[in-house]
């Protein structure tokens, strides 16, 4: 295994494990990552991120990963996050596929795929079935993703 499957390993080990300080010890401090659900985070924003995710999981969450492949500057991971959608208690199974850049044995860039259509349908019921596939929606998605992180930081 190289040092960057390694660290994908240890990354979603600890996530997996509810610890979101162990995570960030896998970023680099200019860390820039992106999703279809929160869209453009940089730097400490990303550790919040994940922090907030984990605690308001109560305990909810669970993460499963394979696929893991790494090079010296490149890999990606599969990974499945199951758990209650805090805001509607619903049930969410959320298919991923994350890709990495590394820079000093650590993750510089950080991007999650998935289907944002499926996971509105899970997370918000009828309102994502029926706009969760609009541009419109994923827009409102991430701003309400955004404001919640934002409130979250002030918050601690």
């Amino acid at each position: 295994m190289t040092q960057n499957e390694n660290t994908i390993v240890k990354f979603y080990t600890a996530f997996a494990n509810g610890n979101a300080k162990q995570m960030c010890e896998c970023y680099h401090p200019n860390v820039k990552f992106r999703d279809p659900a929160f869209g453009l985070l940089k730097g400490n924003e990303v550790c919040q991120m994940w922090e907030m995710l984990i605690k308001r999981s109560k305990g909810s969450l669970k993460i499963e990963f394979s696929e893991v492949e790494a090079n010296e500057y490149m890999g990606s991971a599969l990974w499945i996050a199951s758990y209650r959608f805090s805001k509607t208690n619903r049930k969410v199974v959320n298919t991923i596929a994350a890709k990495f850049h590394f820079q000093d044995g650590l993750i510089i860039k950080h991007t999650d795929d998935f289907d944002i259509w499926k996971w509105s349908k899970q997370a918000l019921g009828i309102k994502g079935l029926l706009l969760g596939w609009t541009g419109f929606m994923q827009k409102k998605i991430q701003e309400q993703a955004q404001k919640s992180l934002k409130v979250y930081c002030e918050g601690k």
